[in-house]
């Protein structure tokens, strides 16, 4: 149960803390402002995140039964520390098109968060946290948790909240958390 609950709250903060300011965060903006229905738009950032989040586990497992402990201790460490590099560099809202998809708000929503966490931090941090934890459910509920904390006040409060968020001292602390699992992992005996 403790490492359930270790998984848990540590892909909950990791992917809370990664996402702010992250493209998916500024396309739930987008979606928030374009339709003005943030329950649709909720649900369907909630259905998208269980999806891709359930793949990212699923392969992070994969990863961590295919290569022996060693192995899988440098390249989760590695990961980690990637991420702790990449996490300072906040992603624009240029590339995110809502305009030509027509299935409504929920089903925009979900097409649009799918492919937008296709290779996107979020995504591979789930990955390496179920490669580290062992622990696919908990990564997975930890990781859509933490996705929706960041994403579900953007949609119901848009601007209010992110203009008075200090997101660079969020990305400073994201990147912080993601070192430190970098150089646990790394410095754990084998």
């Amino acid at each position: 149960m403790q490492a359930f609950s270790e998984a848990f709250l540590v892909s909950t903060g990791v992917v809370a803390l990664g996402e702010i300011g992250d493209k998916t965060q500024l396309l739930a903006l987008l979606l928030a402002a374009r339709f003005r229905r943030p329950w649709p738009i909720a649900a369907g950032i909630l259905l998208a995140t269980l999806v891709n989040h359930a793949l990212a586990g699923a392969v992070g497992t994969w990863v961590a039964s295919a290569l022996g402990p060693q192995w899988l201790r440098w390249i989760v460490g590695g990961s980690f520390l990637a991420m702790a590099v990449w996490i300072l560099v906040p992603d624009k809202a240029d590339d995110l098109d809502t305009r030509r998809l027509r299935w409504g708000v929920f089903g925009t929503t979900i097409v649009c968060f799918f492919l937008a966490e296709m290779g996107d931090k979020t995504q591979i941090a789930t990955v390496a946290l179920a490669a580290r934890f062992g622990q696919l459910p908990a990564v997975v509920a930890g990781s859509t948790l933490g996705l929706m904390l960041a994403n579900v006040p953007a949609v119901f409060f848009g601007d209010r909240i992110l203009a008075r968020l200090p997101t660079r001292a969020v990305h400073v602390a994201g990147a912080l958390i993601f070192a430190v699992l970098g150089l646990l992992t790394l410095l754990a005996a084998p």
